[in-house]
């Protein structure tokens, strides 16, 4: 749980207070290698972060899987048009390693924005650094080769 407070706390400064709130709101949970977070067709019900290991996201095609992209350690995802919208995701979250997470829910997301302080604003932030990704990722998919795809893969790893 510390990692989490140790990220979280790079974004905004969480009081005591805040923290109890956070801390009791997160739920581990381990996952086997191959496991699916979430699977097309769900609606995404959790914001989840990578203790340990690595998950890609792909679409399922009719002669093959499409994979777009990888989170790694210490790092938030989720299918989240759908955590957002409260709509089914039209892709996967599958392990590619045996995996760590610190799970919360939509439900209890929505709880700390109301009962703490920060919240909002780590919430804001987190936000604001997945739409940079996002768009850093688009931008790389259509300029760069895929050799020069393949060797930035290996050095996030």
């Amino acid at each position: 749980m510390q990692i989490i407070k140790d990220y979280l706390q790079k974004l905004a400064l969480i009081s005591d207070e805040d923290w109890v709130v956070f801390s009791t709101k997160f739920e581990k949970q381990i996952f086997k290698k191959k496991d699916l977070i979430i699977k097309s067709g769900d609606v995404e019900n959790y914001l989840s972060f990578i203790e340990t290991g690595i998950v890609r996201f792909w679409i399922e095609t009719e002669d093959k899987d499409v994979i777009f992209d990888f989170t790694y350690e210490k790092s938030f995802f989720s299918a989240y048009l759908s955590f957002l919208t409260r709509e089914s995701t039209n892709w996967n979250i599958q392990e590619v390693t045996p995996i760590v997470l610190w799970r919360i829910s939509y439900t209890d997301l929505q709880l700390i924005y109301d009962q703490t302080q920060v919240g909002e604003k780590i919430g804001r932030l987190a936000a604001e650094n997945l739409f940079m990704m996002a768009t850093k990722r688009k931008i790389s998919l259509l300029t760069s080769t895929a050799e020069e795809l393949y060797v930035e893969l290996f050095i996030k790893m």
